[in-house]
């Protein structure tokens, strides 16, 4: 079963870039959506950005749409997420998670079957 390692987390200033990746292993991201969640403490999960394998189909929240850019690299089975002009509420815990392409992007948690553990994203002001 494939299991997914979410990387690149850490503390960075506002309007600093960083780029979280997520990796899988034990299978690949074949005919899968992969998707970025985040979570802030107190808050609910929500959907960040997600990418389809191997189409390519790209969707973006609001609130990350034109900073954060999602990317896909097949040769090492991983997901990046790149984000920029970074804001403090976009502190949270960053979740990449995956699900069968049948149904295409969507943007609830709960329509996903397998997480990451996560890593942690803090922008201080």
């Amino acid at each position: 079963q494939v299991q997914l390692k979410e990387s690149g987390g850490g503390l960075v200033q506002v309007g600093g870039s960083l780029r979280v990746s997520c990796e899988a292993s034990g299978g690949t991201f074949s005919h899968k959506v992969i998707a970025w969640f985040r979570q802030a403490p107190g808050k609910e999960r929500e959907f960040v950005s997600a990418i389809s394998w191997p189409i390519g189909h790209t969707n973006y929240a609001d609130s990350v749409k034109g900073r954060f850019a999602i990317t896909r690299d097949n040769a090492k089975n991983t997901v990046n997420l790149r984000m920029t002009f970074l804001t403090p509420e976009d502190t949270a815990v960053y979740y990449c998670a995956t699900k069968n392409y049948a149904d295409g992007i969507t943007w609830a948690p709960r329509t996903y079957d397998r997480w990451g553990l996560g890593t942690q994203v803090t922008v201080s002001s």
